[in-house]
């Protein structure tokens, strides 16, 4: 049965969604407070003017799904996901929650390059969301969200109260799940004694370091070892170093990386539970300059879990790679 529906039809959904366009705030554009906005982002949940309906198509559908509000189709479930989102105030009070000094909204004559950097501080860096919310940020998953993201985001704003599993001299730390880490192999690692070398790798996650065995004398060592890391709300990147045991001296370093763990985060909550989809691609973490991928890697359901496999250039050292298996386990699990 088709479930999509033609806004010239009187549809229960078509008004809907013309009641959610007559509430008061939705009747200037979230962005830029343009009056009377045509155009909405269905999967954020926000009525949106012409001018800054392109600002949100450059950013692509992984981030904002743009429809016209009076000549696209839209689906049930696109309605469904603007009604829950509940219009522009409800969407603003978490997407501009936090607009620091200095930072200021655009108004209806504003430049592109004014509305271009304030949408993307907004939405898809989330410079101005709630610290606590950014684990559901959609800028680094790759593929187009379902409307249903928007509802997730808008639960979790609503849900003051998180899980809170450890306390710090600095009060409660609140996380939002754990990330096991298989540090599977090396390869053509450096040359730290004679001949050889003895390396172990390093893991660091703010607070928490946790490492593997030391193979003896091996350049292409075997570890098959699996690391457990609590990861925190506000998470940054998990910082990898490789190092050289030595008995009588400070162990030498034999390269590092840093693994962008927001991909696997991102992707993993876009879907929610992984039990409820057969094996399938749900993201990517893109090869560039600024890492230390070989090669993209690709996010995954396997077998009702979230796992991403990369394989990792060392960098600052004259040789050396690793291989790693990833996989996410949320709190509730």
């Amino acid at each position: 049965m088709n479930n999509r529906l033609e806004l010239g039809r009187p549809t229960s959904g078509k008004r809907r969604l013309k009641d959610l366009l007559l509430q008061k705030d939705n009747r200037c554009c979230a962005d830029c407070s343009a009056p009377d906005p045509k155009w909405a982002s269905a999967n954020i949940g926000v009525f949106i003017c012409l001018k800054c309906c392109g600002v949100h198509r450059s950013l692509g559908t992984h981030i904002s799904k743009v429809l016209s509000v009076t000549l696209d189709e839209w689906s049930d479930e696109d309605i469904d996901a603007m009604v829950e989102v509940g219009g522009n105030s409800a969407a603003n009070a978490i997407y501009e929650a936090f607009i620091p000094d200095g930072s200021s909204k655009p108004g209806p004559d504003a430049s592109h390059d004014d509305r271009m950097r304030f949408i993307r501080s907004k939405y898809e860096l989330q410079e101005f969301l709630k610290p606590s919310l950014r684990i559901l940020s959609m800028s680094s998953a790759k593929t187009s969200l379902q409307p249903s993201f928007s509802k997730k985001l808008m639960n979790s704003f609503r849900s003051s109260q998180s899980s809170k599993i450890s306390e710090s001299s600095e009060g409660m730390v609140e996380f939002i799940g754990v990330l096991k880490v298989k540090v599977v192999k090396g390869t053509n690692l450096a040359v730290r004694d004679m001949l050889s070398s003895d390396p172990y790798v390093v893991l660091n996650l703010g607070q928490q370091t946790v490492q593997t065995s030391v193979v003896k004398s091996n350049l292409n060592p075997i570890w098959n070892e699996e690391l457990m890391l609590s990861v925190p709300q506000r998470y940054g990147s998990v910082k990898l170093k490789v190092f050289d045991h030595d008995t009588f001296s400070a162990d030498d370093i034999m390269g590092e990386a840093e693994i962008d763990i927001q991909p696997l985060i991102t992707s993993a909550m876009a879907y929610g539970d992984p039990g409820m989809f057969g094996n399938m691609q749900i993201g990517k973490w893109l090869k560039s300059h600024d890492n230390a991928l070989v090669e993209d890697s690709i996010i995954n359901i396997d077998d009702g879990k979230v796992k991403q496999e990369m394989q990792l250039k060392l960098q600052n050292v004259e040789s050396g790679e690793l291989e790693l298996e990833v996989e996410w386990m949320p709190l509730e699990q």
